[in-house]
């Protein structure tokens, strides 16, 4: 007989193709996870951003703006409301010299002059000044007060008079204040 030539053996190989095509997967997996989040971590940090910036901010504190001058301001006795104008911003937005909020000056003397915030300090609403009666009055909870600022009742329900601002007198006749609001319904004047 004869002897038959030996065949080669054939050794099948373990396939690779399914390990690679795990760490392919795996791979897609990954990098989608690693764009989706940072993708996602864009809008997330700026509305955290945007949540947190009044605790950021610094508060507006006390502002110094001229008013007016002391020739547009007679010496009847009679106090005059004058708004107050400032830039304002927002998170986007400014807007330049918008009203924030109002005083009555008062002229006391040649270069001497009492300067209240018109906000009642009861509520935290705008004061009018009744010329028959001579005082101011809130229109919310009828608190009362003297050409002065003082609580003229005391039953009102104001815990304190009508805030006094600070002013000064630049140039021999503009009158500049330093512009601040304070809490209402607080015995102490506490800025805002």
């Amino acid at each position: 007989m004869a002897e038959e030539p030996a065949k080669p053996e054939v050794k099948v190989a373990a396939s690779n193709e399914p390990k690679n095509s795990e760490r392919r997967d795996f791979l897609k997996q990954a990098a989608s996870v690693a764009v989706g989040g940072a993708i996602g971590a864009v809008p997330a940090c700026a509305g955290i951003a945007v949540y947190l910036d009044p605790l950021r901010r610094k508060s507006a504190g006390s502002l110094t703006v001229k008013i007016t001058t002391l020739d547009a301001l007679p010496n009847d006795g009679v106090p005059r409301k004058f708004s107050v104008f400032a830039d304002k911003k927002d998170a986007w937005t400014t807007f330049p010299m918008s009203p924030v909020g109002a005083i009555y000056l008062l002229r006391t003397g040649e270069k001497k002059l009492k300067v209240l915030n018109v906000v009642c300090p009861h509520a935290g609403c705008f004061v009018d000044f009744v010329l028959d009666r001579d005082e101011y009055s809130c229109p919310c909870h009828d608190s009362t007060f003297g050409k002065d600022g003082s609580i003229r009742d005391k039953h009102s329900p104001s815990p304190r008079a009508l805030d006094e601002l600070k002013y000064e007198i630049r140039n021999d006749n503009e009158v500049w204040i330093e512009f601040l609001n304070f809490r209402a319904g607080e015995h102490d004047m506490i800025p805002v």
